[in-house]
């Protein structure tokens, strides 16, 4: 499949996105923070890396050492999570026209989505293995 520029906008249509993305995915994550910033899971795609660009009213909060989340300032919508050390940005979903037409292909922390499943057979990380995949090092007591 080749790589497809994708493009999609804020709710107020402020902010405006673009990203290019060359293995259609969508993820999920249901971790704490993820459900108190969407008020559900949080919804992302995989794009490649580096290529997402952002123009209009982006503000940030820095959630955690490691992370920040973007949204607009002027509507508030979910624009982005990112890692601070490596500048890595996850798009929302849904600033894109039915999430870029990509299908769910994996979750985090699917072991704490409280009262709801996703359906399907994509890969379904627990916590467990989520802290291990981004944060080895902190281990279990996180």
């Amino acid at each position: 499949m080749s790589a497809a520029q994708i493009e999609g906008h804020c709710l107020c249509g402020e902010v405006t996105a673009r990203a290019i993305m060359s293995k259609p995915m969508m993820r999920a994550c249901h971790c704490d923070m993820c459900r108190s910033h969407t008020s559900s899971m949080f919804m992302s795609l995989g794009i490649d890396e580096g290529s997402l660009s952002l123009e209009g009213p982006v503000k940030t909060y820095r959630s955690s050492e490691w992370a920040e989340r973007g949204f607009c300032g002027t509507c508030g919508s979910t624009l982005f999570y990112g890692t601070v050390e490596d500048g890595a940005r996850h798009p929302s979903a849904g600033l894109f026209e039915n999430a870029a037409n990509a299908d769910l292909k994996l979750e985090f922390f699917a072991d704490q989505a409280p009262g709801y499943a996703l359906a399907g057979t994509h890969r379904k990380m627990t916590a467990k293995e989520t802290i291990a995949l981004f944060a080895p090092e902190t281990g279990e007591d996180q």
